[in-house]
C-alpha cells in the first residue's frame, strides 16, 4: 500500500565549479540560493517535497563548502515545514550519479521505498504527487519527467536538414526522477565506469 511507503528526496545542488552559464549572477550568489519570487531557488523545491505524504527526509548533495546562508536555510526550512533536511558534502565533483552512490547508505538509512532526485536548477511547478500516484499504478518502475515543448520560431525557417541522421524530439528531460532503491545497483555501474574513464585519462596525461 502506498501509504506505508517511505519516501525521501535528494536535491543535487552542484558546486562552485558549476553554474558557469549562470554567470555573472552566480559569482556572488551560489545558483541554488539565487532568489526566485523572494526565496532561494531550493526553498521552493523543499516546500514542494514537504507536501508529499510520507516524505521522511530531504537531502541536499553538492560540493559547496557549508556556509551560513545554506545552514540557515536548512534550519529555517526544516522548522517551517516540519521536515528533516540535511546537507551531504562531496569533497570533489563525482558527477550526477556519483554523489548519490557515495551517500547511498546515508540515503537508505532508516528505510527507503521511493527516492526523488531533482536537479537544483529546475524551476517549475513539478507534478511530484502525480509521479507518486503514477508509480503506484504501474508498480516498481523507475520514472522521470519529460516536458513537451512548443516549437515557435516566429514561423521562420531557421534551419533545414533534408534527411536528418538523428531524430529531433520536442521532449526534454526535466531533471526530476522517481526511483526505487534498485537504482543504486545501476548507479554503481555508471559510477565505476565514470571513475575508470577519469583514471584512464590520468594515465594518458602521465604518458
Amino acid at each position: 500500500m502506498l501509504e506505508k511507503k517511505t519516501i525521501k528526496a535528494v536535491i543535487l545542488i552542484g558546486g562552485p565549479a558549476k553554474g558557469t552559464r549562470f554567470r555573472p549572477l552566480s559569482l556572488e550568489m551560489p545558483k541554488p540560493l539565487f532568489p526566485i519570487a523572494g526565496y532561494p531557488m531550493i526553498y521552493h523545491h523543499i516546500e514542494a517535497f514537504s507536501k508529499i505524504p510520507n516524505m521522511k527526509e530531504i537531502i541536499l548533495i553538492g560540493f559547496y563548502q557549508p556556509n551560513e546562508i545554506l545552514s540557515r536555510l536548512i534550519s529555517d526550512a526544516g522548522r517551517e515545514f516540519g521536515m528533516n533536511i540535511r546537507y551531504l558534502q562531496e569533497f570533489t565533483s563525482l558527477g550526477t550519479a556519483g554523489g548519490i552512490f557515495q551517500f547511498r547508505d546515508q540515503i537508505s538509512a532508516s528505510g527507503l521505498d521511493l527516492l526523488f532526485v531533482m536537479n537544483a536548477d529546475v524551476c517549475c511547478d513539478a507534478p511530484l504527487q502525480e509521479m507518486v500516484d503514477f508509480h503506484a499504478s504501474l508498480g516498481s518502475v523507475d520514472k522521470f519527467v519529460v516536458l513537451s515543448t512548443e516549437v515557435c520560431f516566429f514561423f521562420f525557417i531557421t534551419h533545414y536538414v533534408e534527411k536528418p541522421d538523428t531524430f529531433v524530439s520536442v521532449r526534454i528531460n526535466c531533471g526530476i526522477y522517481l526511483f526505487t532503491p534498485s537504482i543504486f545497483k545501476f548507479i554503481r555501474v555508471a559510477f565505476l565506469e565514470h571513475q575508470n574513464q577519469k583514471f584512464n585519462g590520468f594515465l594518458m596525461c602521465e604518458r
